[in-house]
């Protein structure tokens, strides 16, 4: 899956949903579910998402949308083969990448 997301420090919910195109409620759920995302929360309780979060979000979407993993399989797989898959998805991740910026290269021509 490829996110189209501005290089940031932070993200607002609302840019975070947009991109995984899922609703906010989506997003609170998972954070309540996983360990792994923990945002920043400002003064007014706003949650900020940083780059290591938009990560593992991109993991855990990755285990439940396209793998379909359920909630407690993708804690289990998480917890146990951790760095394992991680690292698959990070290949797999930058491959998408090098796809995606080839095909602009390839519309450009």
């Amino acid at each position: 899956m490829y996110i189209d997301l501005p290089e940031k420090r932070y993200y607002s919910i609302g840019e975070v949903a947009k991109a995984f195109d899922v609703n906010t409620s989506l997003i609170r759920f998972w954070e309540k579910e996983f360990d792994a995302l923990k945002p920043k929360k400002n003064a007014k309780g706003n949650r900020k998402f940083t780059p290591d979060d938009i990560k593992n979000l991109k993991f855990i979407y990755h285990l439940v949308k396209e793998r379909g993993f359920t909630l407690e399989g993708a804690k289990i797989h998480l917890k146990e083969e951790k760095k394992e898959t991680l690292n698959n998805f990070e290949i797999i991740t930058k491959l998408e990448d090098i796809k995606n910026q080839l095909i602009k290269i390839k519309q450009h021509l």
